[in-house]
């Protein structure tokens, strides 16, 4: 696996490189202090399995080097990494496309835990953005506000975009609720087209920004 760890700092560069050996068995880190560094490594022969990218490293003008990451590699996975637990800062990082939001103060297991999460497709928002204090680095037990455009959504479609946002996979969701999978499947493409989204990641945004937790 080749992970890209682009931050302008090299003693949080070298601090993270030993969490993500442990992601598996062969784990390459290419770092970069900014976002040209950046995108000339991404650009090379081999593309990285992940990005990992801080929201304010030079270059980066807030999520507009995201964005910029995210449009050249869009079958990679991009991660804003940032100092910040600013609401503000995640929304317009998922709103980008950012397949997560991972504050420098969280733990190392915790960092894993979230990536892996994302590795497996799914989108990581910290407890902290979500004005939580759980410190294991689970997504936050709050559920979407049931007012505003989340009202065009029935209640067992509230409860799916709830497990949503706190992370769970289509299989969780299912046990969770006593669903099959392939109902929950159907479930989220209604939820897409209610609240004019395209992905998990913008369904979760738009919950966030919408609701109260």
């Amino acid at each position: 696996m080749r992970i890209l760890l682009a931050d302008d700092h090299i003693l949080i560069r070298e601090n993270l490189s030993d969490f993500l050996q442990e992601l598996d068995n062969d784990v390459t880190v290419l770092e970069a202090g900014t976002l040209e560094e950046a995108k000339d490594i991404a650009a090379g022969a081999a593309v990285p399995d992940l990005i990992i990218l801080d929201l304010k490293m030079p270059g980066m003008n807030g999520v507009d080097g995201v964005l910029d990451m995210i449009q050249t590699h869009p079958d990679v996975p991009v991660i804003v990494l940032s100092g910040s637990t600013s609401r503000t800062d995640a929304l317009d990082a998922l709103n980008a496309g950012a397949r997560g939001f991972i504050p420098k103060t969280i733990r190392g297991k915790a960092m894993l835990s979230a990536l892996r999460l994302i590795l497996a497709g799914e989108t990581y928002i910290p407890p902290a953005v979500l004005g939580q204090t759980d410190e294991i680095g689970n997504i936050a037990d709050g559920e979407p506000a049931q007012n505003g455009i989340l009202e065009l959504l029935t209640a067992r479609e509230k409860e799916v975009l709830a497990l949503l946002v706190k992370g769970y996979q289509n299989k969780n969701i299912a046990h969770e609720l006593g669903l099959k999978e392939v109902t929950v499947k159907v479930h989220l493409q209604h939820i897409y087209q209610k609240l004019g989204v395209s992905s998990r990641t913008q369904a979760v945004a738009k919950a966030l920004s919408t609701g109260n937790t």
